[in-house]
């Protein structure tokens, strides 16, 4: 996997502003947040993709985020907030390295904003995907 930054802030080459840490996750404040609070979390592991990340470091990450949430929670005061995480250039990644977001929605203008282009769902369409997906989870 190529370098990156995160690589340098897990190494402790680039500094960061510290929220968590434990031998499989790091969190620190994002550098150009979208409200205060602004939260990266990411897995010590080096993997691009969620898809390809371990099991363990999957399952750290889950135990970890929850608790992050609540003390972005408790430090602003703001209570709504977003859980990102993108997979992909075309998805919107910008680092190669997975990580989340933990973002504070404030007010309608700060925090993550979306545009989320509903249709309506083909049933039968759904339920041959859903099939092949079913048989598809390992």
């Amino acid at each position: 996997m190529p370098e990156t930054i995160f690589s340098k802030i897990i190494r402790g080459e680039i500094p960061c502003h510290k929220v968590y840490e434990d031998e499989r996750v790091l969190a620190f404040l994002d550098i150009n947040p979208l409200s205060a609070g602004h939260t990266l979390v990411i897995p010590k592991e080096p993997a691009a993709t969620f898809d390809a990340l371990s099991e363990e470091s999957a399952a750290a990450l889950g135990r970890v985020l929850p608790r992050i949430c609540r003390a972005v929670i408790s430090v602003t005061g703001v209570k709504e907030y977003n859980v990102l995480e993108n997979n992909g250039a075309g998805a919107h990644q910008a680092i190669d390295h997975v990580h989340f977001h933990i973002i504070p929605k404030p007010s309608p203008t700060e925090g993550l904003g979306i545009h989320w282009p509903m249709r309506p769902i083909d049933h039968t369409a759904a339920a041959a995907l859903a099939a092949k997906l079913r048989a598809s989870v390992d």
